[in-house]
């Protein structure tokens, strides 16, 4: 089932960026800006949210609405738009094993003469142009138009919550790791990763079938709770696995002093000596591969990472108490649940 939506997604997003060109002649306007956000979004990905999405959807509704596919990819579309400016913030070189967009447009650029711009500004008018092509893609569905202004609304708030998320979580990277609180960190993680990734997905596609307020109420508890996991995992895997595993730096997340759990926990949960560590790195102007080492020690000698891991175990059965009270067909009950703990390797 899972193969089957993705395999649908993937179709959707090859032929809207056709669909793009031939009503907006983008390509036209410029072939580079056309064929950067077409490989772009071409990459492979697990396609998570505009699953959720047409789960949501057909959890509550007896038909699938025309263009449903197509109104779904908006989400994945809103997703990529903002890994582009992600990567910018980052300074992160590479997404999806492939170089970033704004590394894309240095090189294009790297033998113009007599530039007073960079890679990483057109990479932010990229970005809003796949913001655009996101709100675009989510018009194309015919379905009861109360419901799809109330779905549509959801996709706006996606985008304010997860941008203030971003912009909080850049003022916490520059506060002092002992003014850090859990839930501080909890705050963020709701609003830029739970809320976009598992939440409103969800709520998106439930909203556009006309499900209730309860069931929409506890679609995003369950969104929320799977969202904090999701997170903290993906949290785990930036400091612990390779470059190369995961398709971009595993030190960028140091580098730019993101207030993580595991970082809260190991700082106080360990000696004097281990915090002064964690201090100097995150206070440094740059992040070494010994740097790397040395808080994967910490981590794991102060039982952050038991302490992590027990933490998505609680998170998860929390959601999964949820799924069971949803009133939906016991066959997207166990869709739903079976999907969120595959994103989550359970």
């Amino acid at each position: 089932m899972f193969l089957k939506i993705k395999n649908k997604i993937d179709q959707e997003l090859f032929y809207y960026i056709q669909d793009v060109d031939k009503l907006y002649r983008l390509s036209s306007i410029s072939s580079l800006l056309y064929k950067s956000i077409k490989e772009f979004i071409s990459r492979p990905g697990k396609r998570v949210r505009p699953t959720l999405f047409v789960i949501g959807y057909l959890g509550y509704s007896k038909k699938t609405a025309p263009r449903l596919y197509r109104s779904a990819i908006a989400i994945e579309l809103l997703h990529d738009f903002m890994l582009v400016h992600d990567d910018i913030i980052d300074k992160s070189d590479t997404r999806r094993g492939k170089p970033s967009m704004h590394e894309l447009f240095n090189k294009y650029l790297c033998n113009k003469k007599n530039i007073k711009f960079n890679g990483q500004d057109l990479s932010i008018i990229a970005g809003d142009v796949m913001y655009a092509m996101a709100l675009d893609a989510f018009l194309a569905v015919k379905e009861n138009p109360a419901n799809k202004e109330a779905a549509f609304k959801k996709l706006i708030e996606a985008a304010f919550y997860t941008g203030s998320g971003e912009f909080i979580e850049l003022l916490y990277a520059a506060e002092s790791i002992d003014k850090i609180s859990q839930e501080g960190i909890y705050k963020i993680y709701d609003l830029k990763t739970a809320n976009y990734t598992f939440a409103t997905p969800l709520v998106m596609g439930a909203t556009l079938a006309g499900a209730n307020k309860n069931q929409i109420s506890k679609l995003y508890r369950f969104g929320i709770y799977l969202g904090r996991a999701f997170q903290i995992q993906d949290d785990i895997l930036g400091t612990f696995s390779e470059q190369k595993e995961i398709g971009k730096s595993n030190i960028t997340d140091i580098q730019e002093a993101k207030k993580t759990i595991l970082i809260w926990y190991a700082y106080n949960h360990t000696e004097y000596k281990n915090k002064k560590i964690i201090k100097d790195i995150f206070s440094g102007n740059s992040v070494s591969k010994q740097d790397l080492l040395r808080i994967r020690r910490i981590i794991s000698s102060s039982g952050s990472l038991d302490y992590a891991k027990n933490e998505i175990t609680s998170l998860v059965n929390k959601a999964k108490t949820i799924n069971q009270s949803l009133k939906i067909s016991s066959q997207y009950k166990e869709i739903l649940f079976d999907f969120s703990k595959k994103m989550l390797g359970l």
